[in-house]
């Protein structure tokens, strides 16, 4: 009995380990990372809550907040009549961490956040921006436009007249124009975060990299300028670049990684760098349905760490700090509400973190000294 009491406790530490790294969990997520079924997790997230440690959510947790246990405080009373209007261009994969630390946020600050979901599409952005503009309930706008492409000149100048204050999220103006010399953002720090995957590899003896960048992400212009600067610094090749996306809902991906893999054999390169993490695990997929062993043959990393930790073995990830960017973005704005243009402009670049697993740290006794393919590998045959 003691034993298990024990287990529970560490089990529920770890729950809230993830909460608070997150600002939101999902049941379905930690049954998978502890091991234990979604029932479990369930009655986990209840006892955490009746000590108010966390809000329960349809289908998980949020951590808990002032509005959960307590009245609002009487020094705030301004901040309480703010609601700030966010538009992402998606609710799924990359953005409900950010919209989770955005919501954390804003419960803590007393204000209101209403959320429009909308697409990477530039005129589905100006619809949903327009909607909570024209509505006039909000003072404030959280956004992430889609900035690519010959429109986004004309998209940031709309942007920037906009009646109310505008912060970007995870999106960036050039750094300057000068008819908004001054529109704020705050994102993360993809370029550093990529940059710390080639040392972390370089650091474990790997001196012939490759990179893998998703096709069409916003993401992957500043993982290429990372890339570009460590391999410079570190005096790295970085001719190894292939921009496709290879997730095993892609029609061809096997063919692509194939390609990929025979590169790899004829350049000697030991390690590969893979945005994001479904990717990364199709390609892992295909490296073991081909004998090759992972780190042993080839060492990966994935950037995103949505389910990096999902995979067999688990892999080293980059993990931007999505939830920090929501409750940045949040107080950024709060700010500039209650100071107005006394305040200096904001923009705010977040580091992410590098969270090392299996799928990178060479084995003891292992020497990883280039592709060595099992014969026969009928898919990877060149000529």
């Amino acid at each position: 009995m003691a034993d298990d009491r024990l287990f529970n406790v560490q089990r529920r530490e770890r729950l809230m380990e993830e909460l608070r790294r997150h600002g939101a969990v999902r049941v379905k997520d930690i049954a998978q990372l502890l091991g234990v079924s979604e029932l479990t997790v369930r009655r986990d997230i209840a006892a955490l809550a009746t000590q108010n440690l966390l809000t329960k959510v349809h289908g998980g947790a949020t951590l808990p907040t002032e509005l959960d246990s307590a009245p609002p405080r009487r020094s705030r009373p301004a901040v309480s009549r703010f609601t700030i209007g966010m538009v992402v261009p998606s609710l799924d994969y990359y953005w409900p961490p950010i919209v989770g630390g955005a919501r954390t946020a804003a419960a803590a600050q007393g204000v209101h956040i209403q959320l429009r979901g909308s697409s990477y599409d530039p005129a589905e952005d100006r619809r949903q921006i327009s909607r909570l503009i024209e509505a006039q309930q909000v003072q404030g706008l959280l956004l992430a436009p889609t900035l690519d492409g010959p429109g986004a000149d004309e998209m940031i100048d709309w942007i920037a007249k906009l009646p109310v204050p505008v912060i970007l999220v995870e999106r960036q103006t050039p750094r300057w124009r000068r008819t908004h010399p001054l529109l704020e953002w705050v994102r993360s720090d993809h370029a550093l975060g990529l940059e710390l995957a080639v040392r972390h590899l370089y650091d474990h003896g790997h001196r012939r990299l490759g990179l893998v960048l998703s096709k069409g992400s916003p993401t992957s212009a500043h993982l290429a300028e990372g890339w570009e600067s460590a391999c410079a610094d570190l005096g790295l090749p970085n001719d190894l670049v292939l921009r496709d996306t290879v997730g095993l809902d892609q029609p061809g991906h096997r063919e692509v990684i194939a390609q990929l893999l025979a590169r790899c054999r004829k350049t000697r390169t030991t390690a590969l760098i893979v945005h994001s993490d479904p990717d990364a695990m199709s390609i892992a997929q295909y490296c073991a349905e081909q004998g090759l062993v992972i780190p042993d043959d080839l060492a990966l990393i994935a950037y995103d760490d949505e389910v990096a930790g999902l995979a067999e073995p688990a892999m080293t990830a980059i993990r931007p700090g999505k939830p920090q960017v929501g409750r940045v973005a949040v107080e950024m704005m709060v700010s500039r509400l209650l100071e107005g243009k006394r305040r200096p402009t904001q923009r705010v670049l977040i580091i992410p973190e590098l969270i090392i697993r299996n799928s990178s740290v060479p084995r003891p006794g292992v020497d990883s000294g280039g592709l060595r393919f099992p014969a026969p590998v009928r898919e990877l045959q060149e000529g």
